[in-house]
């Protein structure tokens, strides 16, 4: 039975998976667009959804956050907060 179980395991360690979602979600916030696989992107999904909720925020303690999450990068972070969650604050 597979009751309760989420998400897929694309043939990757946990850790290598973590990874490979870290730098998606770098790519689609500096490019705003991204080419994968339609699997891949069914559970980045609300990955980005979350982060962009946070830029939405703009508080410190979502900018630590998301900092936390993708690594330390700042000029992703930089962008999320300043254009993209500036350009999604008024939607839900």
């Amino acid at each position: 039975m597979n009751h309760g179980i989420r998400g897929r395991k694309f043939g990757r360690r946990s850790e290598h998976r973590k990874a490979m979602f870290m730098n998606l979600v770098k790519s689609m916030i500096m490019h705003e667009q991204i080419t994968t696989t339609l699997p891949k992107t069914k559970d980045l999904r609300p990955i980005v959804e979350k982060i962009i909720t946070l830029g939405k925020r703009g508080d410190l303690h979502a900018r630590r956050q998301v900092i936390s999450f993708m690594g330390g990068n700042t000029q992703e972070v930089k962008k999320l907060f300043d254009t993209l969650g500036k350009r999604y604050a008024d939607r839900n």
